[in-house]
């Protein structure tokens, strides 16, 4: 629904230059999106939105071009460049350690090579050298895909109170414990793909369980839910 509003503003209007993100508020974003503009998840999209564009407009000339040339081929720069932004900069603390994510940042990389290279020609802006660099996306969904297939498994209080569809604190050594373990799991299937001969990716693996959990059987059980802005 999102990315299809997305897609309709910047057929009509055209793609947002500078101005029009730092302009945007919570009320445009709903009337694009087509949502409730006392929803919480306005007020972050136009903060998100403004970030971005004071982002681009005070280290890349206001051309998102630019930023994204700044990378030199590397999808891994690319994700360090777009943890300047508060909603990226996804690390969490765990036993007073810091464990990094990096989920939109690294999705963003990964979509934005997969959407350059279907143009027509190419853009040389999509070709990433270190594309097998990325870990998975880690969010909620493809953790919840691992435990269904009984890759990942979950103590019981912990899946009890997911069952019940209690919100998991974004932070806490739980959520922090899922998301991990999930990166950890495909990091291993990657290894064990490829001794097999296979030529596979995290990032790839992610988008087969991503879509994968769109079947009925994993709609079917809840999977963990947080208030937060990383996923």
């Amino acid at each position: 629904t999102i990315a299809l509003a997305l897609k309709e503003a910047f057929e009509r209007e055209g793609p947002w230059d500078v101005a029009t993100l730092l302009a945007m508020t919570p009320a445009r974003c709903a009337a694009v999106f087509g949502q409730d503009p006392s929803l919480p998840l306005m007020h972050l999209f136009a903060q998100a939105l403004n970030d971005y564009g004071r982002l681009l407009r005070t280290a890349y000339g206001g051309d998102p071009r630019r930023l994204v040339a700044s990378a030199e081929g590397s999808a891994e720069r690319l994700v360090e460049r777009l943890t300047a932004l508060a909603f990226y900069r996804d690390v969490a603390q765990y036993d007073g350690q810091p464990v990094a994510f990096y989920k939109r940042a690294q999705l963003a990389a990964a979509d934005l090579a997969l959407a350059l290279r279907q143009l027509t020609p190419p853009s040389p802006l999509g070709v990433f050298h270190d594309l097998d660099r990325l870990t998975i996306f880690a969010d909620n969904l493809v953790p919840h895909v691992l435990r269904i297939d009984g890759i990942l498994e979950y103590a019981p209080a912990l899946l009890a109170r997911i069952t019940a569809e209690e919100l998991i604190e974004p932070g806490s050594p739980e959520e922090v414990e899922i998301r991990a373990c999930a990166v950890h799991a495909v990091e291993l299937l990657v290894a064990e793909l490829r001794r097999q001969g296979h030529c596979v990716t995290a990032h790839q693996l992610d988008y087969l369980l991503w879509n994968r959990g769109q079947e009925p059987r994993y709609k079917a059980q809840p999977r963990h839910r947080a208030r937060t802005v990383y996923y």
